[in-house]
């Protein structure tokens, strides 16, 4: 099976209400979404950097598995119509639009930092004449 990334980006319509759509996010959504077949994982994270006028503070990562990336985005579909339809979904996120890409497939193998043999140049040795 091909491994891949889900990016969804997010913010809070109402930051009043913050603290009740990170605990939605991280207690009803992201269980919920992990109930698609092939989900392996999620983890939320938010921005390092406020910047002003800045859009899409929130980040929901998942790590998915599938042969079929059709069947996989339907049963997204399938589950996010019953989390709407069962009351399950908040009011509260604004998501980007869908062309914004969102699956993203590995196309290099990880690469590491070298690690250094030596600290750095050996100093030249320096004679006085006098």
């Amino acid at each position: 099976m091909t491994r891949y990334l889900y990016f969804a980006f997010s913010d809070c319509k109402d930051p009043k209400r913050e603290e009740e759509y990170n605990d939605w996010y991280a207690n009803t959504h992201i269980p919920d979404m992990l109930q698609v077949p092939g989900m392996i994982k999620a983890t939320r994270w938010t921005t390092a950097e406020n910047k002003k006028g800045q859009i899409r503070k929130y980040l929901a990562l998942y790590e998915f598995e599938t042969d079929d990336m059709d069947e996989f985005n339907k049963q997204v579909r399938i589950r996010g119509k019953w989390t709407m339809d069962s009351g399950r979904f908040s009011d509260l996120p604004v998501f980007d639009p869908d062309n914004v890409p969102r699956a993203y497939v590995q196309i290099m193998p990880e690469k590491k930092p070298r690690r250094a043999k030596t600290t750095g140049p050996k100093p030249k040795a320096t004679t006085k004449k006098q």
